[in-house]
């Protein structure tokens, strides 16, 4: 690989992003691309300064031991890496970093101007949102492309959610403005299940980057954690009578044209009818994510 303006000169790259925070329900997207990254041995090629991006107080820098003395600093960021998978015939450049507090519009012409550099021809943008869904049946997965050929070749379910929006979301647009082709898919976490880490939807977004980039990811053990997961909502639901006729309920509503992902003040009422039902009250946590 050769070195110009700094950057590596790449073969055909693509892009896959995701962003912690608001975009990452049960940190299923950004799990995605550290994935990738450890399985094809990603190495770091630069980063975006976070000095105009973060709020330090909100994201805070961590501290630790490096050689068993010099104590470092690392601060919150995006990282870009590239990975070569092997037998592939192109890179794949993985952008994985902390959705910033402020300057979105700078930060994603920051992002778009070193995908541009490394010459990316496309982007694919992960994210994982909270619905209504059963976590017994394969989690679904919404989206939006740039290009309505895009679309379809990838079989892109639009979604159809009006509100407010993330860096996903921004950068999506970015993208589109600026001619760079851009996918979006968001996978579907069942609300009443959504502490991380959730290895189900991990692997649901997995799947879909395979059909983009055609190439096979090797899994590694995702299959095994999905499995353990849900046998513990299953455990769950079986010992709470509540939750288990809700899990049923939404079974039997799996391919009704009206299943919608939930706002957050949907999932907070949903919390609080599931809470009053049992005899309790909703917390501060009821609908966050």
């Amino acid at each position: 690989m050769t070195e110009f303006d700094g950057l590596p000169l790449l073969r055909s790259p693509v892009a896959i992003a995701a962003f912690e925070g608001w975009n990452d329900a049960a940190d299923a997207s950004t799990a995605a691309v550290e994935h990738l990254e450890q399985v094809w041995e990603a190495r770091e090629v630069t980063s975006i300064d976070p000095e105009d991006f973060y709020d330090f107080q909100v994201s805070r820098p961590t501290i630790t031991m490096a050689e068993g003395e010099t104590r470092k600093i690392e601060w919150p960021t995006t990282r870009f890496t590239v990975a070569s998978p092997p037998g592939a015939e192109r890179d794949v450049v993985l952008i994985r970093g902390i959705e910033p507090s402020m300057r979105w519009r700078t930060f994603c012409e920051s992002v778009l101007e070193i995908c541009h550099s490394l010459e990316v021809n496309r982007i694919v943008l992960l994210g994982a949102l909270l619905a209504d869904v059963p976590y017994t049946r394969p989690l679904p997965i919404s989206g939006s492309a740039s290009d309505r050929e895009i679309g379809e070749k990838y079989k892109v379910v639009p979604t159809r959610y009006d509100g407010p929006t993330g860096i996903v979301g921004v950068l999506h647009e970015a993208a589109a403005r600026a001619d760079l082709d851009a996918l979006s898919f968001w996978v579907h976490v069942p609300h009443y299940a959504n502490n991380p880490p959730c290895p189900k939807a991990t692997l649901a977004l997995l799947s879909r980057i395979e059909d983009v980039l055609d190439l096979p990811v090797p899994m590694a053990d995702l299959a095994e954690q999905a499995d353990d997961w849900e046998k513990k909502v299953r455990a769950a639901a079986e010992q709470d009578s509540e939750l288990g006729e809700y899990v049923r309920e939404l079974e039997e509503r799996v391919g009704d044209a009206g299943i919608q992902p939930l706002t957050g003040d949907e999932i907070a009422s949903e919390f609080e009818k599931y809470l009053r039902r049992r005899g309790g009250s909703a917390g501060p946590t009821a609908g966050s994510w």
